[in-house]
């Protein structure tokens, strides 16, 4: 029995489309249940474009929740750098315009990202900012001093 090409191919286009168009991203992070706020990507840098998916993510939480990344600490050892907050690992400042200066100690910190992609996961799930700063300092305080001041 020959099969109908034109008909098969047809049906794993259309099943591939769907599958593409389920795990498409609406400007949410997917790993999160799509309920946080996520910045552009294409307004980053290109190097935090080119970075590894939950790095990029990272970025795009961090910017769009300056409410939640700066009221958490970071323990890696970036306080030294003068940064003051989780936030602080992703954005160096803003001009009076509003432009964003970013920080690239993210882009090789994995404790940075971490801390940011747990806040991010919580934030999707209801959590306060209170309690996201509860669970990031009983989960990463062991790493080291905390870069916020206590």
């Amino acid at each position: 029995m020959k099969r109908n090409r034109p008909f098969s191919l047809a049906f794993v286009l259309i099943l591939l489309s769907l599958v593409v168009s389920a795990c498409a991203g609406s400007g949410q992070a997917g790993g999160n249940g799509g309920h946080v706020k996520m910045a552009p990507l294409d307004d980053m840098p290109a190097e935090v474009r080119a970075a590894p998916i939950p790095v990029r993510e990272a970025y795009q939480f961090a910017v769009a929740n300056p409410e939640i990344t700066s009221s958490i600490p970071c323990y890696c050892g970036c306080g030294a750098m003068g940064h003051t907050s989780n936030y602080a690992c992703y954005v160096a400042g803003q001009d009076p315009q509003g432009r964003i200066a970013y920080d690239n100690h993210a882009l090789g910190c994995s404790i940075c990202v971490d801390i940011t992609q747990d806040a991010m996961r919580l934030a999707g799930e209801g959590k306060s900012a209170e309690a996201i700063f509860g669970y990031i300092d009983a989960t990463y305080a062991r790493y080291g001093p905390s870069n916020m001041q206590q």
